[in-house]
């Protein structure tokens, strides 16, 4: 008789056996005791997540920009009663009373603001996607560099609590060296229908998609990606102008990674992420971004961490503190825009393959098409 563990390649193993979780540091940065006061430019709706976490880190924001003066008074009455309001991002980074400018306007809108504000002598911290062509990443990166400042991107999901304790396990070697990672999302991101995403190209890929890319960078750290193969759909009587199907291979000389972005599903949501190392396999899974749960397995058994926390804020609390303290203590920040300008590359690639129909290498992208 044949032992069906065998044939299966099973054998003896401690999979069902529960023991403690590493205790890794993934939570958020506090922010340093000498913290810049910020100015806000940008008042519209991801500008809350950006506030709650300046708030619940204890951070002052001095001023709110917006072009809409309702909205930055709006935001002012509900968060920083004493901050200034003003209409023009130049007189926000001006003020002598702001060190850093959180730049959170739409993307064609960002490089002026950032130049102005490196040139004025702020730090910045650019809301994601940071540019939509190399070029004009590299010459701010430059400029930042020039002008001994630093200039960070909010790709948030880095302190998602799942994403920053797997991405701290595989650092500390728990599961030996990765070879695939396996994203599926089901959500409804039917929302956007009538909204200014209707006109956004590539909407899943870039928009929503980037914090995945950067996500996969993160969990195989130094791997260089050689292609890129991606493709969109449009689901049945979906109502938005965007399609809400997406899929994208990355390949890796001795790793691939698989992303499956189904914003279409109205009646289940699910969101489960599967990174397989030589020597475990991490996997966070939850109905949602905000509720996910992490299992470490390895040969000793299944190992699962009470984690704190949700992506939003504390995503966005990471990411200011972060900057802070690299400011603080004079080092570049996790979330460099040089650094992210590779995650974009990789974007990039996937939204070109998906017009293309062919692979794409991502080295080779220069813009957002």
């Amino acid at each position: 008789m044949t032992d069906d563990n065998a044939t299966y390649g099973l054998g003896e193993r401690s999979i069902d056996v529960e023991r403690p979780a590493p205790a890794f540091s993934y939570q958020p940065l506090d922010p340093p005791p000498d913290a810049p006061a910020i100015g806000l430019v940008g008042c519209g709706g991801i500008s809350e997540q950006h506030l709650l976490a300046c708030r619940s880190a204890g951070l002052v924001v001095s001023v709110l920009c917006d072009r809409d003066r309702g909205k930055a008074e709006a935001r002012r009455r509900e968060f920083y009663p004493d901050a200034a309001v003003t209409t023009d991002w130049r007189d926000a980074v001006g003020r002598d009373d702001v060190g850093v400018i959180d730049v959170t306007t739409h993307p064609e809108e960002r490089p002026p603001i950032i130049e102005g504000a490196l040139r004025a002598g702020k730090h910045v911290l650019s809301q994601k996607p940071f540019v939509t062509d190399l070029e004009t990443g590299r010459t701010l990166c430059d400029l930042a560099d020039a002008s001994g400042l630093q200039l960070a991107v909010n790709q948030n999901g880095r302190w998602a609590p799942h994403f920053a304790w797997m991405r701290a396990a595989v650092a500390a070697g728990s599961i030996g060296r990765p070879f695939a990672i396996d994203v599926s999302i089901h959500w409804d991101h039917g929302w956007t229908a009538g909204t200014p995403f209707d006109q956004t190209p590539h909407l899943l890929l870039h928009d929503f998609g980037v914090h995945w890319f950067d996500a996969v960078r993160t969990l195989l750290p130094g791997r260089i990606p050689r292609t890129v193969t991606a493709s969109v759909l449009r689901a049945p009587e979906q109502e938005a102008l965007q399609p809400l199907l997406a899929q994208a291979t990355i390949t890796y000389d001795d790793a691939r990674a698989n992303l499956t972005f189904c914003g279409a599903d109205v009646f289940h949501q699910r969101d489960v992420t599967v990174v397989s190392g030589q020597r475990g396999t991490l996997e966070s899974s939850g109905p949602d971004l905000q509720q996910q749960t992490v299992r470490l397995f390895d040969a000793e058994g299944v190992a699962v961490p009470q984690l704190q926390g949700q992506w939003f804020p504390d995503g966005f609390r990471g990411a200011i503190t972060e900057l802070l303290c690299a400011i603080s203590e004079g080092r570049a920040p996790l979330h460099g825009a040089r650094d992210n300008l590779e995650s974009l590359q990789l974007c990039w690639a996937a939204c070109a393959s998906s017009m293309s129909g062919r692979p794409e290498e991502p080295l080779a992208q220069t813009a957002w098409t």
